[in-house]
């Protein structure tokens, strides 16, 4: 590729993001990780399109036909309470930004990267993972909430990016429908149990706990236009992407 080509390509890069700034706001910044603007538990199950857990096999990054840089991770999926992916199928989503710099044929460095916020991603993470759907515009998609969308299985224990702070603040749940490992989950701080985090969240969704209202969606969660200061869907997914809709740029692939 010519020098002149190579620096059309970088040029065509940055243009396409910015575009994609203009038309779907801001990046997000390092303060989406503190727990104040951290999602809840009740937010991450109404707003996700899909909520996987398994492994991170597969990680790579590079440039897509609208010249935006991304990432794409591959899951292993070993559970899927919400979206329909079946155990052991393979679902991979793209995030955006490159996971390092990139030179170009013209020996110029790309530094579109994973913005402050955003969740990293290693092979052969355990993870549980509440994902948007892709966007329509862009194929781009990332966890709901940003960091504290995507939890680190490690030692029977779940942690998100944002340490668990505020996962279960102003989540209200009828004690009739909880058990002592739930009800004791609901009152801690820190690190929980993955199996009860996934057995819980398991039964909202199968029992429709939030469609009937027996746990409420706060106003942030529901609202299109947040709040200045309140987290909004990322830049590069769909705000108002129907719960229903399957995935048109994500591949998920049954062995």
């Amino acid at each position: 590729m010519g020098a002149l080509a190579s620096r059309t390509l970088a040029t065509c890069v940055v243009a396409a993001t910015l575009l994609a700034i203009a038309l779907f706001g801001p990046m997000a910044d390092s303060s989406q990780a503190t727990g104040e603007l951290a999602h809840n538990l009740t937010q991450l199950v109404a707003e996700a399109e899909f909520i996987v857990a398994g492994k991170v096999v597969r990680v790579v990054d590079g440039i897509s036909p609208q010249g935006l840089p991304y990432t794409e991770v591959t899951l292993a999926i070993e559970q899927c309470p919400k979206g329909g992916l079946g155990r052991d199928a393979r679902y991979s989503f793209r995030q955006y930004g490159l996971v390092a710099p990139r030179r170009m044929p013209d020996g110029t460095m790309l530094r579109q990267l994973r913005p402050a916020g955003y969740p990293a991603w290693q092979e052969g993470e355990q993870v549980i993972t509440f994902l948007e759907a892709p966007s329509r515009k862009t194929g781009l998609s990332s966890t709901v909430g940003l960091v504290s969308g995507k939890f680190i299985r490690m030692g029977g224990f779940a942690v998100n990016g944002a340490d668990n702070r505020g996962l279960f603040d102003g989540v209200a749940i009828s004690a009739g429908r909880l058990d002592e490992s739930e009800r004791r989950m609901l009152a801690s701080k820190g690190p929980v149990d993955a199996d009860t985090l996934l057995a819980l969240v398991g039964r909202a969704v199968r029992e429709g706990w939030i469609e009937s209202g027996a746990v409420r969606v706060p106003r942030v969660c529901a609202s299109a236009s947040p709040a200045p200061g309140e987290p909004g869907p990322s830049p590069f997914s769909d705000a108002t992407a129907p719960a229903s809709r399957a995935p048109t740029s994500v591949r998920s692939e049954e062995h």
